[in-house]
């Protein structure tokens, strides 16, 4: 399995994570990026209220996503794009946290992923003072992208999984996980997955 995955990243309308606001994916291809998409999306009722806080992060408003589909309609797209891949995103918790909340407010079955995060993955392959996002792509080599633009993330997210598979001499994430010594985890229970 050479290496092959699809980073995503989300922007939230506020502090629940199912107000999805905003989704970037990023197709990985034998390390390389052969894709890219992303959209805004029209949060759940009940976590669609922007707060200032959030707004003022990624810019984006209330206005902006009124047209925009929802998750119920969007979710067989992302399902689409990333296909039976792996996800990988910058604190991976968040971005899963995303799409289980955002499942269960609209009572959506959770897709199950297995998924890997780039956040963890950094602090076992760089000496840096800090690992926020920005920091770690400029080590891998990934500089100057707009930072909370969904798309623009999940693309730093992407390099520095390829930097760090090339650092480590890993020809897929499997081995770049065990070599790492950082868990491939599921969206779902492996009890859970196996029902479905």
């Amino acid at each position: 399995m050479p290496l092959d995955f699809t980073a995503i990243d989300f922007e939230t309308a506020n502090g629940s994570s199912a107000s999805a606001c905003s989704v970037g994916l990023v197709k990985v291809r034998d390390g390389q990026i052969v894709d890219r998409i992303g959209w805004l999306i029209q949060p759940p009722p009940g976590h669609d209220h922007f707060v200032e806080w959030n707004t003022r992060i990624h810019g984006i408003r209330a206005a902006d996503v009124l047209e925009a589909p929802g998750w119920v309609e969007q979710l067989p797209d992302l399902i689409e794009f990333a296909e039976a891949d792996i996800l990988v995103a910058h604190n991976a918790g968040f971005d899963m946290g995303v799409i289980k909340s955002a499942c269960a407010a609209t009572g959506q079955p959770i897709p199950a992923y297995d998924y890997m995060c780039s956040l963890q993955l950094s602090r076992k392959t760089y000496t840096l003072e800090s690992y926020r996002l920005p920091m770690v792509a400029m080590a891998a080599g990934f500089e100057d992208f707009p930072h909370h633009d969904a798309v623009a993330d999940a693309e730093a997210c992407a390099a520095i999984m390829i930097h760090a598979a090339d650092r480590h001499g890993a020809v897929d994430l499997p081995e770049l996980a065990q070599l790492a010594g950082i868990r491939i985890s599921c969206t779902v229970p492996p009890a859970v997955a196996v029902a479905s």
